[in-house]
């Protein structure tokens, strides 16, 4: 049995996925600048870290990377590069990471608009496709629109076509019909490069720091989406949405995502600790105190599922290091590693197995697509409490 139910936890909705009465996915819905597009003016130049400091918004100050600033998204002068870059310039940027605890907002111009099945990117360059559509389907598809990237190119305006773009197609595009798929990909591109082209001339116009795009995050229908992805990307097909907060303790299932310990069904747990730079994970075999070959495989295989769904729900991203209970064999180890990168694949956000250390220690590297989500409840309880 699966659901997707809209519910609410302190007030803010939430969207998530119950698979056998266990909960699989959670996104909370708020209003975040995560891809909202300003015009930003550089208040510092920072040239032992090759960025600028700028201000956005409502007296925001982000950074930006040299690297990221394209030229043709400075509208008060003409630069070759984004070294050229001096205090007073104006640009249109783009958020690309929140601020986090001292960490300022990290802004780019190579601004993203996604359309239903595609992403475009100014200063990128060729064609791509989530991972999570299947081998054939994306090998298919991007090959397709290959043959059609130069074409698009040409008939966009001088400025994009000189700064260029990419092109990711996304998990949708697998509901598309195999014979038709170009046709509908490429109707989807243009629009977005309308949309693209409309956000370069509207920056020309706007008053400094004024909000050009406002990011979606707080529509529900955006999370709902995701929700669906995540349930094709299990193979699930057959799913209600709810609107009910009763009919699960979702305050008990978030709540519980914020200890740091996890009990298994074997009697194992784990212990999650989120660090400044990275997450540790421990597997401890706990109230099973049998030793044998079979129990230690046994718990290590459960733990490795529960790992993923609580790196999902938790939202964790950058390095994650995972101390699974030792097994000798190596043979055995090598079998854990290649279940753990089976279950890596199936990750809605880029998870990618990166190596197992001489200590028998797993490395995993997760994109970052948001906060965490304790730092998530940090926010909307600090939103609640103000008088």
């Amino acid at each position: 049995m699966t659901d997707i139910f809209v519910s609410e936890y302190n007030n803010y909705p939430v969207v998530s996925v119950y698979i056998d009465d266990k909960l699989s996915f959670l996104s909370m819905v708020r209003e975040s600048d995560l891809g909202s597009i300003y015009l930003c003016r550089v208040d510092n130049i920072l040239d032992n870290l090759q960025s600028a400091f700028v201000r956005f918004g409502d007296a925001q100050i982000g950074y930006v990377p040299f690297k990221n600033i394209l030229p043709s998204c400075v509208v008060n002068r003409s630069i070759q590069s984004g070294k050229d870059i001096r205090q007073g310039d104006e640009i249109i940027l783009q958020v690309d990471t929140e601020p986090i605890k001292l960490k300022k907002a990290k802004l780019t111009s190579n601004i993203s608009v996604s359309g239903k099945y595609a992403v475009v990117t100014l200063g990128r360059t060729g064609v791509g496709a989530s991972l999570k559509l299947s081998d054939d389907i994306r090998t298919s598809m991007v090959a397709e629109l290959k043959k059609e990237y130069k074409a698009l190119l040409a008939e966009c305006d001088s400025v994009i076509a000189d700064t260029g773009f990419g092109i990711i197609i996304r998990t949708e595009a697998a509901d598309l019909d195999p014979e038709n798929f170009v046709s509908e990909i490429i109707s989807d591109i243009r629009n977005s490069l309308e949309d693209l082209s409309r956000i370069l001339d509207e920056g020309k116009k706007r008053s400094l720091y004024s909000c050009i795009k406002k990011s979606r995050l707080g529509n529900v229908d955006e999370h709902i989406t995701k929700a669906k992805n995540f349930l094709k990307s299990r193979n699930i097909e057959d799913f209600q949405i709810i609107n009910d907060s009763v009919v699960h303790s979702i305050k008990h299932d978030i709540e519980k995502l914020l200890t740091n310990r996890v009990w298994l069904k074997s009697g194992g747990f784990l212990i999650i600790e989120q660090l400044e730079s990275f997450n540790a994970i421990d597997v401890n075999s706990g109230k099973a105190i049998d030793k044998r070959k079979d129990t230690i495989s046994r718990i290590n295989y459960e733990a490795a599922d529960e790992i993923f769904r609580q790196i999902r729900l938790r939202n964790l991203s950058g390095m994650i290091l995972i101390d699974f209970i030792n097994m000798k064999n190596s043979e055995d180890s090598e079998k854990l590693c290649n279940y753990v990168r089976s279950l890596a694949r199936k990750e809605p956000v880029h998870t990618e197995f990166i190596d197992i250390t001489g200590l028998g220690i797993i490395e995993l590297t997760r994109s970052k697509n948001d906060k965490t989500l304790k730092e998530v409840l940090q926010n909307t309880t600090n939103a609640v409490d103000k008088p």
